[in-house]
């Protein structure tokens, strides 16, 4: 099995033209000779920065390839549930909805839940509710059939107020369909090992749970239960997206900047926002079964680096979709971006492209050709394109879509951000704005202890 390889030479200063403008002229790349010199020195000293913090047992997420009991836990969890309900749906937001979404979406594929019982081998649909959007929450519960669904609340801390308010949506309706004795085999909590509002609730009523380990974060949780039983469930191969991850942080132990595909990728993302003026940072991965990763790495890359008036935007894009949407930003809009498109260089069946209409020139030159080679074609002359107009990008480049490949490439992302947050200087562990925002929820809606916002509606004569 292959790792994903990182592809930096569109960086890099020889490959890109010199740009003139009101920026300034030069070149908007990297000097190759800093990746043994001041850059690789810098990365020496995140590397050591991060080692020190895995050592005192502060960022577990390395570690989780190696958890063989969670492993056996989680899948004789999976097994015992696995065949009996029809349907599987997970509560939770951020990093406890987005892993779990991004692993149905690539490993099952984007159409999984439309699929007969016999087509999906009696695995059970999988849905994620992460939003609690009335006009997305009612309809849906409206239109499945709760007796035959199985509900796994993720929440570390348990006072999660979106999913909590899920819960309690979903376990009130339950409550009018089902036996009181039959309601508790219709959850699965996954949670803090020893605390927290849903331990108190499983311990009190026999709900099944499972641990989300003390050191690791919820947008670092993907290969720890909170992604991992939802993959298991489904038949995805756990083993198999643990041995990648593993495989991939083998490869970063090393501090030789040239070496480390998650240090490199770290590193000069970080000179380009830091030197270059270029903190827009975009993935963009040509396929659309990894359109979620985007979406959890945007999550990843901003909550943990977006402090202290520093770090990068990250923004999600898909290709070809988005050629016709925000390339043209990308091409002649601010030269402040930088695109890390994702390849995939065998996408399965390619589908090819019938010899039809051969006698009109805008059509007759793609017969003979497949849709892979067309999207990965377009990949190629988007990178180029790019180049031409001296805007760097750089390419992760994938074998497959399969769930080796898949866990070595959360595991390398998830590595580069916190090397990342070792070169800007701030904690990529903690999300101190994002609580600001939960304890002033709490306060509008009531929870004791917490404070109200004092603005209150404003000025009417600013409301027009």
């Amino acid at each position: 099995m292959t790792l994903p390889v990182l592809d930096v030479n569109l960086m890099l200063a020889p490959a890109l033209p010199r740009t003139g403008g009101s920026t300034g002229g030069g070149s908007r790349g990297i000097d190759p000779a800093r990746l043994e010199g001041d850059l690789a020195a810098g990365f020496r000293a995140a590397h050591r920065a991060v080692e020190e913090r895995r050592a005192g047992g502060e960022i577990g997420f390395f570690d989780l390839p190696w958890a063989a009991e969670t492993a056996r836990r989680v899948q004789e969890v999976a097994d015992s549930f696995g065949q009996i309900f029809e349907n599987v749906v997970v509560l939770g937001i951020g990093g406890s909805g987005l892993g779990a979404i991004t692993l149905r979406d690539a490993l099952l594929g984007p159409l999984w839940n439309e699929r007969s019982v016999e087509q999906r081998d009696y695995f059970p649909r999988l849905y994620v509710l992460d939003n609690p959007d009335p006009a997305t929450v009612g309809p849906f519960l409206e239109r499945l059939d709760l007796r035959r669904t199985l509900f796994n609340v993720v929440s570390k801390s348990g006072s999660t107020a979106e999913t909590m308010a899920l819960y309690l949506v979903i376990r009130d309706r339950l409550a009018r369909l089902v036996e009181p004795d039959q309601l508790r085999g219709h959850f699965l909590f996954t949670t803090d090992p020893a605390r927290g509002a849903l331990r108190r609730i499983a311990e009190a009523e026999g709900i099944p749970t499972l641990a989300v380990p003390a050191n690791v974060g919820g947008r670092y949780s993907v290969l720890s239960p909170v992604g991992l039983w939802p993959a298991a469930v489904t038949g995805i191969d756990i083993d198999a997206l643990l041995a990648g991850a593993g495989a991939m942080v083998d490869r970063c132990r090393t501090d030789v900047l040239v070496a480390n595909p998650a240090g490199l990728f770290a590193t000069l993302l970080h000179a380009a926002d830091t030197e270059n003026r270029q903190p827009i940072h975009v993935l963009m991965p040509y396929s659309d079964r990894l359109r979620s990763l985007a979406l959890w790495f945007q999550q990843l890359w901003a909550e943990s680096l977006g402090k202290g008036l520093t770090g990068p935007t990250p923004l999600s894009a898909v290709g070809a979709t988005d050629q016709h949407a925000q390339v043209q930003l990308f091409m002649e809009g601010p030269l402040d971006k930088v695109v890390a498109f994702v390849a995939v260089r065998d996408p399965g069946d390619p589908v090819e492209i019938p010899p039809l209409h051969g006698e009109i020139p805008e059509l007759g030159y793609l017969g003979g050709h497949t849709l892979g080679e067309l999207l990965d074609a377009e990949r190629r002359a988007t990178a180029e394109a790019l180049r031409q107009g001296g805007r760097p990008s750089l390419t992760i480049e994938l074998q497959r879509v399969d769930a080796h490949a898949l866990g070595a490439l959360f595991m390398m992302l998830q590595i580069a951000t916190v090397y990342a947050g070792a070169l800007y200087g701030v904690d990529p562990l903690d999300q101190p704005g994002v609580e600001l925002g939960k304890r002033l929820t709490y306060g509008l809606l009531g929870r004791s202890g917490f404070q109200a916002p004092t603005l209150g509606d404003g000025d009417p004569r600013w409301r027009v």
